[in-house]
């Protein structure tokens, strides 16, 4: 954008104006600026790497590039990929390991080590924006849930002895485990039950201007209850939707309804102008025999119309002028992570960085999924360009008539 502002002071514009092949370049260039800038602060990854087979963070980095995706999530700060990121444009939050939260919820010096350490050699050639501080600890274990306060002010108070707490930010990821209810997205309400922790980790944020960051998962409400969830209305499909009786608002997908759910949660507790983030969701492309809806297909539609929606940047039914931001899980398929199937299957490219199924991105190499998709793009190119050059012949015989 910077370079077409300039061309338009140099340029004289009745120049401009006079060349209708100039003014056709200029709206190419301003429109594939738009497609780049679009990418930034909407949509992001989270790169896992459970894993014992995926490419290497200097490969990863050429993938992201390749697909123009600015935003990553790690659940550590391992310094090869650190390393690697460095120059690249990307940004990176990082995250203090759920282990360490207990250590450094008593111990400011060892926040402030920790940040030496694992941040601030890395600046300013590797974009780190933000710190996870552990991710979804409430809700489990009670002596870490304690220690979660703590730990996020010891850690913002090293970033601000270091210069940089207006530089990253201090968040903390949660399940939707921490409400009490969440539809219609009208009655969401967090847990009494969680409030000694949840209450102060609230109104610390509130202070610093740090988002509420929620992982949301229609893919998990669908799992667990198939019968009575309309799969279209998780997965962005054509559906008849919800009506908010409160709001009288109207939900046509699943994905909305959870981060206003988080909205009104949030606003019933005085935290009205507070942002919320997406920092996971996906589907899984395969799962075991009782987890409904785990298959390629539904893991394609899903991540393309998120991807679609995501691009979009605007709002939610209950905050529209709020442009929603949300980031993936995840990059790789991981073959090392416990639990059930579908743990290992959320990635949108596969071990060798091929792409998974086709939702638009290019892979580090070519896979069945985009030599089948891709085919298919040709047979309508072709047919399209066929169209073109007919519509163009009568044109020109109309012409010269």
């Amino acid at each position: 954008m910077e370079c077409i502002s300039s061309s338009l002071i140099i340029v004289n514009p009745f120049k401009i104006m006079a060349s209708s092949s100039f003014i056709f370049l200029w709206f190419i260039l301003l429109f594939n600026a738009s497609i780049s800038y679009a990418f930034t602060g909407t949509y992001g990854v989270n790169y896992g790497r459970v894993s014992d087979n995926i490419p290497s963070p200097e490969d990863v980095v050429k993938l992201l590039r390749t697909n123009k995706i600015k935003n990553i999530r790690i659940y550590d700060a391992d310094h090869r990929v650190l390393n690697a990121f460095k120059g690249s444009g990307i940004e990176i939050n990082v995250c203090l390991p759920n282990e360490l939260l207990k250590d450094i919820s008593v111990n400011e010096a060892l926040a402030l080590e920790w940040i030496k350490l694992n941040v601030q050699p890395f600046l300013p050639d590797t974009s780190i924006r933000g710190i996870a501080i552990g991710n979804e600890i409430l809700g489990g274990d009670i002596e870490i849930s304690e220690a979660l306060v703590p730990a996020c002010k010891n850690v913002y108070r090293a970033l601000k002895r270091l210069h940089l707490a207006d530089l990253i930010e201090v968040s903390s990821p949660h399940s939707e485990a921490v409400f009490n209810s969440t539809y219609p997205p009208s009655a969401g309400a967090f847990k009494e039950s969680l409030m000694p922790y949840l209450g102060p980790l609230l109104h610390f944020f509130n202070q610093i201007g740090s988002p509420f960051y929620i992982n949301a998962y229609p893919f998990l409400a669908y799992k667990f209850d198939p019968i009575t969830i309309n799969v279209n209305y998780a997965l962005f499909q054509p559906n008849a939707g919800i009506d908010d009786p409160k709001t009288n608002l109207h939900y046509d997908n699943m994905f909305d309804a959870m981060v206003d759910a988080s909205y009104v949660a949030l606003e019933k507790l005085g935290y009205k102008k507070m942002p919320v983030i997406v920092s996971e969701t996906g589907w899984a492309s395969k799962g075991d025999d009782n987890e409904a809806g785990a298959n390629v297909k539904n893991a394609k539609t899903y991540n393309f119309n998120l991807h679609k929606r995501l691009m979009l940047k605007k709002g939610t039914p209950y905050r529209p002028k709020m442009v929603v931001k949300g980031y993936v899980f995840a990059l790789f398929n991981e073959n090392l992570k416990p639990g059930p199937t579908s743990e290992r299957n959320f990635g949108l490219f596969n071990h060798d960085g091929s792409i998974a199924y086709d939702i638009g991105f290019k892979g580090l190499v070519p896979s069945s999924a985009s030599s089948k998709d891709s085919i298919l793009r040709g047979r309508y190119l072709s047919s399209k360009s066929l169209l073109l050059v007919a519509c163009a012949t009568i044109l020109l015989l109309f012409t010269e008539l």
